[in-house]
């Protein structure tokens, strides 16, 4: 797919943050839309200002995908309105920074049912369509996380390295079918929650929830299977490969640490919620 204007995009976790970016840089490209997430306000809200700066198509879905059967009923939904999608961005996640036995089994389970699972069905569902059209593709969003063990984030890193590992392989087993499936691989994002939460970020790099999207964007219309958005989240990649995987785990945990400690200075939770 060499452009997206025309086609219909899907964009899951569009409600905030990088989904909501992305919604506005799909349409600034001439896509017609399909957001969901919880937020039925929200998403009125943002459609509201899409189609009066650009005109497009905007349909709206409210879906909780942390619950099982949320992504097979919001494909039907979509199905049964005679919608097709051309593009799904697999936005919805959420990331808890904390000690690891701090927090339930239960926000574990939500936290994969959302990151992993409703991912993989979701794809599941719309690639049929696009083997049949002979065209379409998915962005997952993924997470420079994915790229080396995460103490104090452990969980959410995890489920960010199968996206990242999932989303190459469908890439291996589609790409010449005419399906781009590309990973994209954020690095700190300016989307508030930092502040919020009260974490100790001082002095590391940000990067907004616009470039993300622009720049994950175009590296899928470039036919790439993968991108790491932001110089300097680029550079820290190489990190992994350079260094014994023990001192890497050192670095990232001592980094990790400040965060929790951040949490408990002021009393809150830092969590990334992006539904």
């Amino acid at each position: 797919m060499k452009s997206i204007k025309g086609k219909t995009v899907l964009i899951t976790g569009a409600s905030s943050g990088i989904g909501k970016a992305f919604a506005f840089e799909a349409a600034k490209q001439g896509a017609n839309l399909i957001l969901t997430a919880r937020s039925i306000q929200k998403l009125q809200d943002i459609a509201s200002q899409i189609m009066r700066r650009f005109g497009n198509t905007v349909h709206l879905f409210i879906a909780d995908l942390s619950k099982k059967d949320a992504p097979a009923d919001l494909y039907r939904q979509i199905s049964e309105k005679g919608l097709k999608t051309d593009l799904l961005i697999n936005n919805a996640g959420i990331g808890k920074w904390t000690n690891f036995l701090d927090e339930s089994s239960a926000s574990y389970e939500e936290m994969l049912e959302l990151n992993i699972n409703s991912l993989v069905k979701l794809t599941q569902l719309v690639i049929p369509g696009m083997l049949e059209r002979g065209t379409g593709g998915v962005i997952n969003i993924a997470s420079t996380g994915a790229l080396q063990p995460c103490p104090y984030v452990a969980v959410y890193c995890a489920s960010k390295s199968f996206v990242l590992s999932f989303s190459e392989a469908l890439y291996g087993e589609y790409y010449h079918r005419g399906i781009t499936v590309t990973a994209v691989c954020p690095g700190n994002t300016a989307t508030g929650f930092q502040a919020i939460a009260g974490a100790d970020t001082k002095g590391m790099a940000a990067d907004t929830p616009e470039y993300v999207a622009k720049k994950g964007l175009e590296a899928f219309l470039k036919g790439k299977s993968f991108k790491i958005t932001g110089t300097v989240n680029y550079l820290q990649s190489f990190l992994p490969r350079l260094l014994p995987r023990k001192s890497v785990i050192n670095v990232v945990s001592g980094m990790m640490k400040k965060r929790v400690e951040g949490v408990r200075k002021y009393g809150l939770e830092v969590s990334v919620n992006n539904r």
